[in-house]
């Protein structure tokens, strides 16, 4: 195993809406352009062989937007899937969402369905969108589907119990991006980022290029994972050969 290689990275997508801003544009504009960034990355990780990537695209949190906003980004996340789905399927990509969806509208759903039915036998790169999506909901709702699979057992519930039931199982982030100058998780993926990497930018994401990305990739790979030892996985895997 080399466990110094990326194999996944997960991206807080911030700064869209300040990007507009500067320009004197409306926020509709800077997420057009966000979703520009979006093809951006996702090539990139084709190129340089990273298996997984995961983009927090809409937070539970994101509700409290303007009704204006919503409708609008809504719109936006249904013509990005129409758009989108050949490319994403003619690339050998895997897409897969996670988070409540019970949100959505029927039409929505209906496409994120579609999307994922379509690709799910492709076995290159594996994109999750996570929509409406808290890392606080997503342990709750672990713990929930625990005690309602196993609803006979008296045993205390083991940290293995909650993993095997979240969003993500034993497939955590090594990377974590986060564009905007904001360093805070902001409810993603709480406990799958236990001991991922943690990379922050002042770069706003409709900015955010292939140079950024390399630029992050650096940074992880100066990086030593010691996860709790006082030594590199790869080290003790070197010395036990």
């Amino acid at each position: 195993m080399d466990s110094q290689r990326i194999k996944h990275v997960s991206v807080i997508m911030d700064g869209n809406g300040r990007w507009a801003n500067e320009r004197n544009m409306p926020r509709s504009y800077g997420h057009r352009k966000g979703i520009d960034a979006v093809k951006t990355i996702i090539n990139a990780c084709l190129v340089r062989q990273i298996s997984m990537l995961t983009l927090f695209a809409f937070s539970s949190e994101n509700w409290i937007r303007p009704s204006k906003e919503i409708t609008l980004l809504m719109s936006l996340f249904r013509e990005s899937i129409l758009n989108n789905m050949s490319n994403l399927h003619n690339n050998n990509i895997k897409v897969k969402f996670i988070g409540d969806m019970s949100k959505f509208d029927r039409n929505l759903i209906k496409h994120i369905s579609d999307l994922e039915h379509l690709t799910h036998d492709n076995d290159g790169l594996e994109l999750y969108f996570a929509v409406n999506y808290g890392g606080k909901w997503d342990i709750v709702n672990a713990i929930n589907n625990h005690l309602k699979n196993d609803k006979l057992s008296t045993k205390k519930i083991l940290e293995e119990d909650i993993e095997k039931n979240l969003s993500f199982y034993n497939n955590h982030p090594d990377l974590l991006i986060r564009t905007a100058g904001e360093q805070r998780l902001s409810n993603f993926m709480l406990w799958q980022h236990a001991y991922t990497e943690l990379y922050f930018t002042d770069c706003l994401w409709p900015d955010f290029n292939e140079n950024e990305f390399d630029e992050a990739i650096k940074f992880f790979y100066n990086k030593t994972r010691k996860f709790g030892g006082l030594q590199s996985i790869s080290k003790i895997e070197k010395n036990d050969k």
